[in-house]
């Protein structure tokens, strides 16, 4: 039960102190100029947030640690099936976990409902902290589903499962922060954590770089699987966020991201930058 306590407390603490650190650091290195005030983004973005953190405790009533203190004992977990040694099977569960964030969240943008869900967090007209609240209600549902269910298949250790969603909640925050570091810090950095460079490129109006730098905390998955780029065309000044047909104040409703889902035609997977229908 220590493990479950000590949950809440420390996962509202990470979240805090990285989305507070992110935005100090955007306001005195900041990368970009927004196209929308800050203080409507962040009041929208964290009404967002609340809804999907409010429904997701609402139709799951628990979490990953209560999961994993539930399947610790279990026969059937994949990292209970050997006698393998404790500090072993936390880096075999912390990579997988990551692993599998960085597969589904590249799922959501080749089949068609999941990117239906998730393009309400890609059509941000800009990247900053608060572009880690924004993701839709429906999306956390599955996405944690997902989850759940890999955390009780494994039987991951406690401890590493509380690790993977502190190094999660986290990243959230610094990777889309509207901040940089200097260039030679980046490129050493983004070896081993993703940078806020490195993921703004993902964001990218341009399809091919939107296809690209999946990763959800580390970036080796990206490079082992050619999913990695280490730089926009236009250079990261001249880099475009955001979805075509949607880069308006409009797409910063509460509103229209709710709805956003269910609006309009489902334009075709390799083309969906062109549905302008919104």
């Amino acid at each position: 039960m220590t493990w479950i306590r000590a949950e809440s407390g420390a996962y509202w603490f990470v979240a805090t102190l990285a989305f507070l650190g992110a935005a100090m650091w955007e306001s005195v290195r900041a990368r970009r100029a927004l196209s929308v005030p800050v203080e409507r983004r962040w009041r929208n973005h964290g009404v967002l947030y609340l809804a999907t953190i409010l429904t997701s405790m609402a139709v799951y009533r628990t979490s990953p640690i209560l999961v994993a203190e539930a399947a610790k004992a279990s026969p059937y977990g994949l990292l209970n099936r050997a006698p393998i040694p404790v500090l072993v099977r936390w880096v075999i569960a912390l990579l997988l976990l990551d692993l599998l964030r960085y597969a589904v969240h590249r799922a959501s943008h080749s089949v068609g409902f999941l990117w239906r869900l998730h393009r309400v967090h890609h059509s941000d007209p800009d990247v900053d902290v608060s572009t880690g609240f924004r993701n839709h209600p429906l999306e956390l549902l599955v996405l944690q589903g997902i989850y759940l269910g890999a955390v009780a298949m494994l039987a991951a250790p406690v401890g590493a499962v509380l690790a993977a969603e502190l190094a999660g909640v986290f990243q959230t925050f610094l990777s889309h922060a509207n901040a940089h570091l200097p260039e030679w810090l980046d490129e050493a950095v983004r070896l081993v954590w993703i940078t806020p460079d490195m993921h703004r490129i993902h964001h990218s109006q341009e399809l091919e770089e939107e296809q690209s730098n999946f990763g959800e905390v580390f970036p080796w998955w990206d490079r082992l699987f050619g999913t990695y780029c280490a730089e926009p065309a236009a250079g990261q000044e001249g880099l475009i966020t955001g979805l075509k047909g949607l880069r308006s104040a409009r797409s910063l409703d509460v509103g229209f991201m709710l709805t956003q889902p269910f609006a309009g035609r489902a334009a075709p997977l390799t083309d969906y930058h062109r549905d302008q229908s919104l």
